[in-house]
């Protein structure tokens, strides 16, 4: 296996290994590793981080299936919502600059990053999910309401820059059903793979290519990632796993300000 292969599994597998552990890293490291890692083109990369962070989502849900840890309701009113808006955010990303495009995306990771290291400490053991207080999958009307706007704006965001919403999937069902974090993660897995497929068809329907073998490989890298990062999330406590998330946010947003306005 020469060096430029290694590399493009490296990339891969540091994706599926963080989006395995946070439930929305590897959305937020898929983009910048193939824009700068591997040299793809902005438009590309989009559209493959896109594939490989919904592909590996997907594997990661079925890993968490036999755990009983997806919150199955609120995941698929999430999702459907997300899935009506991700086309729209596909086709506004193709009319605005890249420069502008990566400087909102890493903005929005700050902002982000900072709400989930300010949330509150969610642990395995919390109460039940307030948006099935009143049985299970008995939701108000105000759950409805708070779930599909979250998946709504997740949709919008994961179209738009790329990625499967992770980033704001796991935050918003932390902070509106009460979920612990760890079924958070477990469910965003569900809900990233979901809208991921209704993006891609998106890039699609616009021409997008998939160079071969980059994307295999990236995606192989990705699947092996995440049962590297699916056993070690077990062995992380919540706060942690929380403020990780959070740090590992800030450092990406950082990095994408200081090489979009600083390095051009």
């Amino acid at each position: 296996m020469d060096t430029a292969t290694l590399l493009i599994v490296a990339c891969g597998l540091l994706v599926g290994a963080s989006l395995g552990l946070t439930g929305g890293g590897g959305s937020i490291f898929a983009v910048p590793l193939l824009l700068y890692g591997l040299s793809v083109p902005v438009g590309t990369a989009m559209g493959l981080s896109l594939a490989t962070v919904g592909l590996t989502a997907g594997f990661g849900a079925l890993l968490r299936l036999r755990h009983g840890e997806v919150e199955w309701p609120a995941g698929l009113i999430f999702a459907v919502a997300g899935m009506l808006t991700a086309p729209l955010g596909t086709t506004l990303g193709r009319h605005l600059p890249a420069a502008l495009l990566l400087s909102t995306f890493a903005l929005l990771m700050a902002y982000i990053g900072a709400r989930m290291w300010r949330g509150r400490g969610a642990e395995d053991d919390a109460p039940p999910s307030r948006c099935v207080a009143r049985g299970p999958g008995a939701f108000g009307p105000e759950c409805y309401l708070r779930l599909g706007s979250g998946g709504a704006a997740a949709g919008l965001l994961s179209g738009l820059f790329g990625v499967g919403g992770g980033f704001i999937i796991v935050p918003v069902l932390l902070f509106v059903t009460g979920m612990s974090i760890h079924r958070a993660v477990a469910t965003s897995l569900l809900v990233i793979f979901l809208i991921s497929v209704s993006g891609v068809i998106a890039h699609m329907l616009h021409g997008q290519l998939f160079p071969m073998p980059l994307s295999l490989l990236f995606i192989g890298g990705g699947f092996a990632g995440m049962l590297l990062g699916s056993t070690l999330r077990s062995r992380v406590h919540g706060n942690t796993l929380q403020r990780l998330f959070a740090a590992a946010m800030w450092l990406v947003a950082l990095w994408m300000l200081v090489r979009n306005l600083l390095l051009p």
